[in-house]
């Protein structure tokens, strides 16, 4: 049945209204950029996260910068789904939305966003706008939405803020996450607190005003509002901490002892230096804004040569450009850990969109044979700790070593349990001991390629550092043997990190009719989509991979053990149903390409490259027409 609520005075009585408790729900706040949106998705999602509920938040970022106001196309905020229990990705469709003007909400619903039944709180203010063109607008969107089924309620948001602040571009969105609060049954000094948090270096006069909208939102939609919701929480026993993809990974670098981070702004990686920015010189770190990608990634490297491992953050286009100086510290094993937060590409391509287009390029980018660690973070925490581990194995194998990263981790929220220092996260103090006499600047290991590394000021360790072919003494060497020598050494560095590496667990049983395999952001809705499968007696299980470049042992009898095989990825691969695709031309996906090649088993693959997080229910389809597909078992009617 379709509900309408037109603009009205608040009653003199609150509305009554009973509380319907859910096990999850997703909600989207949205409106131009620079109202304010996304923060108030962020601050809805950490003041659920410390009620005690599983949150996942998504930036909903437009194309262009700046688009143009009340544009269909341009819808600028946060989506939050908030759960009873952990939560992993950011779900399926939206069954509520607030959006500050018809226009982004209308591009929300072509999108296919929201549920059949979602309910709708629309700023009511564009109703009788002075333009007759925008007022128009307004009724006609307004009505084609109750038409299709959509709960919609009209919110002078613009009259309830104005009796607060005179510029609601800078109030209204605080006012939403007082209805928000009311809306989800959030406790309102949790609120309060989060507001102080986020405005604690305004003046204390931008504090109060943003209080009093939040105060004047709850009171609204407590005394109008005719539904109320609770997801139940239930608070850890231990800390947990709120922050994006890339504040963890900012964390991590503080945590891994590494003291300096160069590198060139670029979405959707910059958020990380900001952070950094503020916290790095509290504990004796620099961060380094270069002229260019390739000018951060040079200086990251003279950093490391110097005697510490540091690290150079990017996206897919800044990569490209780092690719020579990443051949340069391949050479010379100088230690170097390179953050590359994929976007949509290639080229410029789609600078605020999700994608996992860039693992062959972490992989094989660059000239010559330049073998690199390659891993990729799955989560928000998994952001954090993959640094430390990344520090960890370039400083051990003097190697470069690329974590992958991506822009639906980077702008997401997840809490997770608060990291408990650990001494052994951070680099031993630098070696200044002599150098043992005879002892050779690249005396590679027959069995594992390592050598010492060398670190400037040590006695007797003088030696020069080439881009060139160099010889154990680091002479420049055009010989074919030493040449083929320097080749061997730095190629069994990666397979004496796959003996230390663990065989990846299985989502699900040891054995069945499906195995998935996915890597990177991917990991939370495969595993959902798996499990809903599982419950209905598929015979389904999943496999995340963390390191990607040497690939772990125990692959290969892992999917002996199941019927099929198939990847699930966020890049492109070919459509087998297209006319002109068959298996002599069909292009597969990343991974399963790179599996194929690897193990000579014959994997299936299936990927979407939208710039946007895949779904749990689109993966569920997928997996569930794959089995409905699959031949049965010799002997199984």
């Amino acid at each position: 049945m379709n509900e309408m609520t037109m603009t009205i005075d608040a009653p003199a009585q609150p509305v009554s209204k009973a509380v319907t408790v859910l096990k999850e729900h997703i909600v989207e706040v949205i409106s131009d950029s620079g109202e304010g949106a996304q923060r108030c998705g962020q601050s809805l999602g950490a003041i659920a996260a410390k009620m005690g509920n599983g949150v996942w938040t998504v930036e909903i970022i437009p194309a262009e910068i700046r688009p143009p106001a009340r544009s269909v196309a341009g819808a600028s905020g946060n989506r939050i789904r908030i759960g009873a229990g952990p939560v992993t990705n950011g779900g399926d469709e939206t069954g509520l939305v607030i959006a500050f003007n018809e226009q982004v909400l209308l591009g929300r619903v072509r999108a296919g966003e929201l549920r059949s039944d979602c309910i709708v709180l629309l700023e009511s203010m564009w109703r009788e706008h002075p333009d007759p063109s925008i007022a128009a607008m307004y009724v006609a969107t307004h009505d084609e939405l109750v038409h299709a089924g959509y709960r919609v309620y009209e919110i002078p948001m613009e009259r309830e803020c104005l009796k607060i602040v005179r510029d609601t571009r800078r109030g209204k969105n605080m006012f939403a996450l007082g209805m928000l609060c009311s809306i989800y049954s959030l406790d309102l000094q949790l609120a309060r607190n989060q507001i102080e948090l986020t405005f604690g270096k305004k003046h204390a006069n931008t504090i109060a005003s943003n209080t009093a909208l939040l105060e004047a939102g709850y009171r609204w939609a407590e005394d109008n509002l005719d539904f109320k919701f609770r997801v139940p929480a239930v608070r850890s026993s231990e800390p947990q901490i709120v922050v994006n993809g890339n504040t963890a990974l900012a964390l991590g670098i503080l945590a891994s002892g590494m003291e300096v981070c160069a590198m060139y702004p670029i979405t959707p990686a910059t958020s990380t230096s900001h952070y950094l920015s503020d916290v790095f010189e509290k504990v004796g770190g620099i961060v380094h804004q270069a002229e260019d990608e390739i000018a951060a990634c040079s200086f990251a490297i003279g950093a490391s040569y110097a005697g510490k491992c540091t690290v150079t953050i990017t996206s897919g286009p800044g990569f490209s450009l780092k690719q020579e100086a990443m051949g340069l510290a391949t050479m010379a094993e100088i230690p170097l850990v390179v953050v590359n937060v994929q976007r949509g590409g290639p080229s410029t391509g789609l600078p605020t969109k999700a994608e996992q287009g860039d693992l062959l390029a972490a992989m094989f980018g660059g000239h010559g044979d330049a073998p690199k660690i390659v891993m990729a973070a799955s989560t928000i925490e998994d952001c954090f700790y993959s640094i430390i581990t990344a520090r960890k194995i370039a400083e051990t194998f003097n190697m470069v070593v690329v974590v992958l990263s991506d822009a639906n981790l980077a702008t997401s929220q997840q809490p997770f349990p608060r990291p408990q220092f650990s001494a052994s996260w951070v680099a031993p103090p630098v070696d200044q001991s002599a150098i043992p006499a005879g002892a050779k600047p690249y005396d590679w290991d027959a069995t594992t390629g390592l050598a010492r590394r060398f670190i400037p000021g040590q006695p007797n360790g003088m030696h020069a550092v080439t881009g060139l072919a160099h010889g154990r003494l680091s002479n420049v060497a055009y010989d074919p043997e030493t040449n083929e020598e320097s080749l061997h050494a730095r190629s069994l560095k990666l397979a004496a990190l796959q003996k230390t590496l663990r065989t990846p667990p299985v989502f699900g049983d040891p054995s069945g009719e499906l195995l998935v395999i996915g890597w990177g952001s991917t990991k939370g809705a495969i595993e959902e989509a798996v499990e809903t499968l599982r419950a209905e007696g598929a015979k389904v299980s999943s496999m995340h991979l963390r390191f990607l470049q040497p690939l772990p042992p125990g692959i290969k009898d892992i999917m002996k053990r199941f019927d099929r095989v198939m990847t699930i990825e966020n890049n492109w691969s070919d459509r087998p149903e297209d006319a002109i695709i068959d298996e002599d031309n069909r292009r597969y996906s990343a991974l399963a390409m790179l599996l194929r090649s690897r193990y000579l088993v014959d994997i299936d693959c299936w990927s979407q490259a939208r710039g946007e997080p895949i779904k749990p229910s689109t993966i569920y389809r997928v997996i569930h027409d794959r089995l409905d597909d699959e031949p049965r078992r010799e002997g199984e009617s």
